[in-house]
């Protein structure tokens, strides 16, 4: 139990009770904590501390109670407070917490109670690439009334599917299609509604929802592009599907009532039946006047906000169903009441008659025409029936005005598909069993002519209908757009942003102009379609976006909504696609080519996002069954992808802000052909990793913005170790999984050593090549990377390699892959060999032509005998650098011996004990040189030279290596030297 006394009530200069020396407590690992306080000054917190009791295993002594005043800024961050507390003592001393131990203050203290079960701090947006989620904590601004399940989803979704088709055109679908191809037809729209729905009822269920409604779902299910292009498609099908039902309203009360027309136009159409009647058909200017205004005073209703719409609906929806009641009503009563032509009551022989087809030729208006121009089958009639069960994301569209959205959109939705899908079914029933099919056929309004007790009351029924379907897709198609807007993918659409529980009156005006340019049109059956096809595209959306979730099963795919499955799901997919192409093809193609066009102007221009989509984790999942089906045997030669680990640390200093040589970028896109692949650039930062890490996460970042902007496919990595050859031992050892590590070494040649007198290069280098040869990596050094080109700058002559040493081939596939390269598609191949003797020159030449034939690849052969190479003359300058390489290694030799005579230990370099044969040395030394002339002689006009590169001599100090390299590269403007591994990475077999 906790005292009277221990209880702190923190308010706006409150009193609050602390203990009086309460900064004697022992803080365990020495950390110090404010209090927690409220966020705005009228804001109180009630914190209580637990009493000490004495006797108690605590070894707190007890502590006197004093009163202290408490003043706390609003909306200041937690470091501002605590340094405010430092600085101005207005917060007392500090309170001990009693999670010290794990670092952290209590769930209960940095969120708040609320905030836990309450929806007052609003989820943070989805991070953009490269930033971070930072969670402010500060006081809610009071956010507009929440709406139900009753009056947030199902009504709205039950005004926007009883629409105008049920009242107009249902029963003349049953005379057409007959009783049973209309139950067939129902049950056939109804299941496609009936699948989204679960898919949706699924998604929504899934954690928290925003405004936005099926995009915001298809948007963190599939991709901000996938998103953004079905969003924007279901928005236009919002907004045409208003100017539909404000056309139907408006020609159902010019229908009713005649004299209102200006243009009034009468057509008397002749048909084949028994009934003829004459077919009045309002003007088109009367249906543009009247629908503008109608739509001017329905864009009134919804600047009022969701308050107004939310009063105003039950004043449509209450008519709808007692009209509806009127209907059953006098379907039951009809032959005794009121006896009409073709009205037979509830009759079994009425059933039978109209339990088949009659699908016919009809005229414009609909009436049996033989010579009519129109066909209807079924295919025709599930384009016309299809509007009537639509509307079901009425009420996800207004998920920002919902309590509880992962109850209030399963529930309510699933409920008004249901209750109108069961009204349909009845219905077909019913008016089959009521009149002829003659009737059926020749009078639009039979709901109105067999309705009790007066017609009009159907004509009142229709008319709000469809102006409670037109408000409902005003209200949505606002908040869609807004909701898309405040994601910030498109900068286009930054008009249309709007603050939390603020309404979109940008979007409301565009959506209304939208609205009228289409009600402009007039002609209802160009707009329905319309209308239809851009749901289907959504439904479609919906379906996918739950199917590949639940497919893809993460750990995050934890819905309420219990009764789903992925194959729900596609079949449901499936159902939409087909009814697309089932209404119209033509219309297909231009809805899917629209949301086509849409995801690819979104991939270019829009600003990259990272949704957690199921896509993502599509690859993902997909990487690692792919990774484990490679496993961690030798990949076959055909097989073979150059994998560069790409070395960025510098030899020196790089300007600031650039963390990779330039070049080395654009050298590990020549390794790949046509962009394929992937390339590791890794850098190593010195120092103790916990002092470091923070440098090492920065420097990633900036690596991998390098990376990108290179345009170069690859990851960074940077490691933090004691010195640059330990990391690299590192790297080299854990860098990848499987067979995807790396398997070449690519870094620059360390040319300024000698000149900068960079003296720990050496050893550093000769152990980064040694690392290699143990691991079994390729290495390939680049001299000369400041002058290796780019894209842009265009490569003549000749790429030489002189083929040393059995390589697995590496060598003639770096060389291949250069050439797939702009900079070096206009080079041809020179391979030189070394023959041991002159009788040899030629059997070997004939081999190396048969084994390049065999490897399908191009290149001209020159043999060349050590004869020859021992012949060749000395140029001066090299002569000079092979005797100052000379002199250097005598002197460092005999450094080497002075030291050991003093220390009275054998030869040591670089901490190792060493054994030199002076002679070994000197042939090494005139190795490289006679190499270097030979390079010179032939490949003075090469674009680049392949050599191989000499394993590092065991025993042999790392600065001899350094001078056996140097004479090498000597005035060789651009060469890789080159190691390959114990694998061919080449096959002569298809």
């Amino acid at each position: 139990m906790h005292s009277d006394k221990n209880k702190e009530v923190i308010d706006d200069g409150e009193d609050i009770e602390v203990a009086d020396d309460i900064n004697q407590f022992p803080t365990g690992l020495g950390r110090k904590y404010s209090p927690v306080v409220a966020h705005d000054v009228n804001d109180s917190a009630v914190v209580e501390m637990t009493s000490i009791h004495p006797g108690s295993s605590s070894s707190f002594p007890k502590h006197d109670l004093k009163k202290v005043k408490v003043g706390v800024q609003p909306n200041m961050a937690s470091e501002e407070r605590e340094e405010s507390a430092a600085n101005h003592n207005i917060n007392g001393p500090q309170r001990e917490s009693k999670l010290e131990l794990f670092g952290f203050d209590s769930l209960v203290n940095i969120l708040g109670l609320k905030s836990m079960t309450g929806d007052q701090i609003q989820a943070p947006s989805s991070p953009r690439d490269g930033e971070d989620v930072t969670i402010t904590f500060e006081q809610p601004k009071p956010t507009a009334d929440k709406s139900g399940t009753w009056m947030g989803v199902f009504m709205p979704c039950l005004q926007n599917i009883l629409g105008i088709i049920y009242y107009i055109r249902f029963s003349w679908i049953v005379g057409m299609a007959g009783i049973g191809e209309s139950l067939l037809l129902v049950v056939f729209c109804g299941s496609c509604t009936f699948l989204t729905t679960v898919s949706l009822s699924a998604i929504a269920s899934n954690g928290a929802m925003k405004g936005g409604g099926p995009y915001y779902l298809i948007g963190r299910a599939l991709g901000p592009e996938v998103g953004v292009s079905i969003g924007l498609c279901f928005f236009l099908g919002n907004a045409i599907a208003g100017a539909m039902y404000v056309l139907g309203a408006v020609e159902t009360f010019l229908n009713a009532v005649p004299s209102a027309g200006i243009f009034r136009e009468t057509i008397t159409r002749v048909n084949g039946t028994d009934i003829a009647e004459p077919i009045t058909s309002p003007s088109l200017h009367d249906l543009q006047i009247y629908g503008i205004v109608v739509s001017i005073l329905l864009c009134f209703v919804v600047f009022g906000g969701v308050k107004m719409i939310n009063r105003v609906a039950p004043a449509f929806l209450v008519p709808v169903l007692f009209s509806l009641l009127c209907i059953f009503v006098g379907i039951f009563s009809a032959r005794h009441d009121r006896p009409a032509v073709g009205i037979t009551g509830l009759s079994l022989e009425s059933f039978k008659n109209n339990w088949g087809s009659s699908y016919q030729m009809t005229n414009n208006a609909g009436i049996p025409d033989p010579n009519g121009k129109i066909y209807w089958d079924f295919n025709a009639l599930v384009g016309l029936f299809f509007p009537a069960v639509t509307g079901i994301m009425a009420g996800s569209n207004r998920s920002a005005s919902l309590k509880d959205t992962q109850r209030s959109i399963p529930v309510g939705t699933l409920a008004a598909t249901l209750t109108t899908t069961g009204l349909y079914l009845v219905s077909v029933l019913l008016f089959g069993a009521v009149s002829t099919r003659d009737k059926l056929l020749t009078d639009r309004l039979l709901s109105a002519t067999v309705a009790w007790p007066l017609p009009a009351i159907v004509y009142v029924g229709i008319i709000l209908s469809t102006l409670g379907a037109a408000l409902q897709s005003l209200t949505g198609a606002p908040r869609l757009l807004a909701a898309i807007a405040n994601d910030d993918i498109l900068p286009v659409l930054n008009y249309f942003k709007v603050a939390d529980g603020h309404e979109p009156h940008v979007a409301t005006l565009f959506t209304a102009f939208i609205c009228i340019g289409c009600v402009v049109i007039g002609n209802l059956d160009l707009v329905s379609p319309t209308s239809t096809m851009f749901y289907l595209v959504c439904y479609a959306g919906v379906n996918l976006s739950s199917f590949l979730l639940d497919l893809l099963d993460a750990p995050s795919w934890r819905p309420r909504w219990k009764f789903h499955h992925w194959g729900l799901s596609l079949v449901g997919a499936l159902l939409c696609i087909v009814i697309m192409f089932l209404i119209s093809w033509a219309f297909t193609i231009v809805s899917l080519a629209l949301a086509s066009l849409i995801y690819y102007y979104v991939s270019i221009k829009g600003k990259a996002g990272d949704w957690g989509d199921g896509f993502k984790s599509a690859y993902f999942q997909l990487a690692l069954r792919s990774l484990r089906s490679l496993g961690a045997n030798q990949v076959h030669p055909k097989n073979w992808y150059p994998i560069p680990l790409v070395f960025c640390r510098p030899w020196g200093k790089l300007p600031e802000n650039v963390p990779c040589h330039p070049k080395l970028a654009d050298f590990a896109n020549c390794m790949k052909k046509k962009g394929r692949g992937m390339s590791i650039f890794v850098s190593i930062i010195d120092g103790d990793y916990h002092e470091r890490a923070e440098d090492a996460k920065a420097a990633c970042e900036q690596l991998s913005t390098y990376i990108e902007y290179k345009q170069c496919e690859g990851v960074a990595e940077i490691v933090v170790a004691p010195n640059m050859s330990e990391g690299f031992r590192g790297i080299v050892q854990t860098m990848g999984l499987g067979n995807l590590k790396p398997n070449i070494i690519v870094m620059r040649y360390p040319e300024i050593w000698r000149r900068e007198n960079l003296t720990d290069i050496p050893a550093t280098f000769v152990g980064i090549i040694n690392d290699c040869i143990v691991a079994n990596k390729a290495v390939v050094i680049v001299k000369g990377l400041d002058e290796w080109p780019n894209e842009y700058q265009r490569q003549y002559g000749t790429i030489d390699l002189y083929w040393i040493v059995r390589d697995g081939g590496l060598m003639l596939l770096l060389s291949q892959l250069l050439l797939t390269k702009d900079s070096f598609e206009g080079c041809k191949i020179q391979v030189f060999c070394i023959a041991e003797e002159d009788s040899d020159a030629e059997g070997l030449k004939a081999d190396v032509k048969k084994f390049l034939y065999d490897l399908r690849m191009q290149a001209e052969v020159i043999v060349i005998s050590m004869k020859s190479w021992e012949a060749q003359g000395e140029q001066q300058e090299s002569v000079e650098a092979f005797s100052a390489a000379q002199q250097r290694v005598a002197s460092y030799l005999e450094e080497m011996k002075e030291q050991a005579r003093r220390d009275g230990t054998p030869l040591l370099a670089d901490g190792k004990p060493v054994f030199v044969e002076e002679q070994q040395v000197e042939k090494f030394l005139y190795t490289t040189l006679k190499l270097n002339l030979m390079i010179q002689k032939y490949s003075r006009m090469a674009a680049v030279v392949l050599v191989s590169l000499p394993p590092p001599p065991s025993n042999h100090p790392a600065s001899f290596y350094m001078e056996y390299m140097d004479l090498l590269v000597e005035n060789v403007p651009r060469l890789l030297i080159v190691r390959g591994y114990h694998k061919d990475v080449v096959t002569l077999f298809t």
